[in-house]
């Protein structure tokens, strides 16, 4: 079996082509858009959540005193955001960046701060006037919900994780974790996807790990002519046997729903462990639990388990006095990532939630 994360996504993108409908519309705006000063003064409002309290008024100078005008204001302090998820928050799709096939040593580090401004991070960043050193992106392609409990805990995956094809070492992890203000968790869309993809790949003798390539690293979305030829080249590639389609349709009509299955109990009791950890950690800071997209919600399997998984959530931010962010009508592409519009759409959750907390 090839344990490459890129030919996982390839065989996804082949499958939700084919059997799925994989974009959700946004939610509708109603109501008129407010008046410029209108909406100058709710974003005043919006940015003051954020700022230090004003400094005491300097006393009015009295006859023969001169005020002192050298004195510099007093710097407004930022709030920390970190962001800890997979490939969705670290915002694959929406750049060049290409991802090895193989992720295990690969340094994906530089996304922390150099993630794309369209990602959700970015436009929560956007909005709340964070620079890139107060709102930190720990989204990391390939991993599943035991590999964020490791991370949390130790700041390393102790071994490959051998679906994903990913190992990361980042030990400074626990660091932002300790010093951050607010923390939103994204987790559990992969550990029913890679296994899916994983059998997909298995059942069509991973005849489309070139289209992998494309998908993963998000150059699927692009026009050029370059990348058109690429997609047409994979795709002749796609010509199954009747055996392997055999094979992709009997996973898809009950492979899939032991897949989803034996899913749900691991990702919730991760889950859970990932909230327990990250609070002990930073028994302050303001925590906020971001639901799950659905991909694929014409597969009765995927839908009932993302269901699951978002009920599990919410009610576990119950008990952990946390925020739970549902973000149901993320639009997402082909391969599972959310559009740039999808982005904006959790990042709008996101400020909401840190608004009201």
């Amino acid at each position: 079996m090839k344990k490459k994360l890129i030919s996982l996504a390839l065989s996804a993108a082949m499958l939700f082509a084919g059997f799925s409908i994989s974009a959700f519309a946004e939610e509708p705006l109603t109501g008129s858009e407010p008046e410029p000063a209108a909406a100058e003064a709710v974003e005043e409002e919006e940015n003051s959540l954020f700022r230090k309290p004003a400094a005491e008024q300097t006393p009015e100078t009295t006859e023969g005193e001169a005020a002192d005008e050298t004195a510099e204001p007093e710097e407004e302090k930022q709030p920390l955001y970190v962001a800890l998820g997979d490939s969705i928050c670290a915002g694959v799709g929406l750049t060049s960046v290409q991802y090895a096939h193989n992720l295990m040593g690969v340094d994906v580090s530089y996304n922390f701060k150099g993630y794309p401004d369209a990602c959700y991070v970015g436009q929560v960043a956007q909005t709340l006037g964070l620079d890139r050193d107060h709102a930190i992106n720990l989204g990391l392609p390939g991993l599943m919900s035991a590999d964020l409990v490791e991370l949390v805990k130790t700041g390393k995956m102790s071994e490959m994780n051998t679906l994903s094809g990913c190992q990361y070492d980042y030990p400074e992890i626990l660091e932002y974790l300790k010093e951050a203000d607010i923390i939103s968790i994204q987790m559990g869309s992969n550990d029913a996807f890679v296994p899916t993809v994983v059998a997909i790949g298995n059942a069509t003798n991973w005849k489309s790990e070139d289209l992998a390539s494309i998908v993963l690293s998000g150059n699927l979305r692009s026009k050029d002519p370059e990348t058109r030829a690429a997609f047409q080249a994979s795709m002749k590639k796609l010509r199954l046997t009747k055996s392997e389609t055999d094979a992709v349709w009997n996973l898809v009509t009950s492979g899939m729903n032991k897949i989803c299955t034996d899913a749900y109990p691991v990702s919730t009791a991760n889950i859970r462990s990932v909230v327990e950890t990250v609070r002990a950690l930073n028994p302050d800071a303001q925590i906020l639990l971001i639901g799950a997209t659905n991909p694929v919600p014409l597969l009765p399997s995927w839908s009932n388990y993302f269901n699951k998984l978002n009920k599990f959530q919410k009610q576990l931010a119950e008990v952990y006095d946390i925020d739970y962010v549902a973000v149901p009508y993320a639009q997402t592409e082909l391969d599972g990532h959310p559009t740039v519009s999808g982005h904006k759409y959790i990042a709008k959750k996101i400020v909401k939630a840190i608004q009201n907390g």
